[in-house]
């Protein structure tokens, strides 16, 4: 497909959605959240979908609107904690859910999109991640296979792009985007910033522009889950 950079979410999402899609969905916690897609995504009204993502986004924001709306059948994740949208529709039946720990649902995204169709981990032997898994051993210790995964579309958060799609991100953004965007037979990024081509030094792009086909700027601004602070101090 011909790289396009897009005026709007909803115009980099259009003719590409369809009920029943496997969608790789970019976040960490808050943190590189495509949010502006997800929106253009609930705006299709789409069903049936299958999502990787780490934890859904939190209440009323990101993925767990999708949840709310039942546009979500199952999701793959890591982290179900402080989104009780995710957790009351898993507990109602709602959406399934199968379990990854991070750093193998990582290499399951970077896996599929290297064309690896699966791989064997020590991770989650003898626990409920194990059940229905081959097992075998190696050097005398037990491995479980685990399944690449290779997503219909990706969706994911850069800080910003240039005209032939090469990305960067900025700190956290870049713990799991990186490899859904292999991940996706076709990948929509959402940026902070558009430049041109020629502007990055090629040493620091992050995911180059090949596996991206769809570039617009975010319509959100960036969210902060948690804010901290402290009293100051007195004299």
């Amino acid at each position: 497909m011909t790289k396009q950079v897009f005026d709007s979410p909803q115009a980099a999402r259009a003719g590409i959605c369809h009920d029943g899609m496997l969608i790789a969905c970019g976040g960490f916690g808050l943190c590189g959240m495509p949010e502006s897609l997800i929106l253009a995504l609930e705006e299709t009204g789409v069903k049936g979908l299958t999502v990787v993502s780490n934890n859904a986004g939190v209440d009323g924001i990101g993925l767990s609107r999708l949840i709310a709306n039942g546009q979500i059948e199952k999701m793959i994740s890591s982290y179900v904690g402080n989104n009780k949208t995710f957790e009351a529709a898993y507990l109602r039946g709602d959406v399934k859910l199968e379990f990854s720990p991070q750093g193998t649902m990582a290499e399951r995204l970077r896996a599929g999109g290297a064309g690896i169709p699966g791989f064997y981990t020590k991770t989650g032997v003898g626990t409920l991640v194990a059940e229905g898994k081959d097992h075998r051993d190696f050097h005398g210790e037990t491995y479980i296979l685990e399944r690449g995964i290779k997503a219909d579309l990706a969706l994911i958060r850069a800080e910003a792009a240039d005209e032939e799609g090469n990305l960067i991100y900025r700190k956290t953004a870049r713990n799991f985007n990186p490899m859904m965007a292999t991940s996706g037979r076709l990948c929509v990024a959402e940026v902070e910033e558009i430049v041109p081509t020629g502007t990055f030094e090629p040493d620091n792009i992050h995911t180059p522009g090949i596996y991206v086909q769809r570039v617009t700027r975010a319509a959100c601004p960036k969210r902060i889950e948690f804010t901290t602070t402290r009293t100051q101090a007195t004299v």
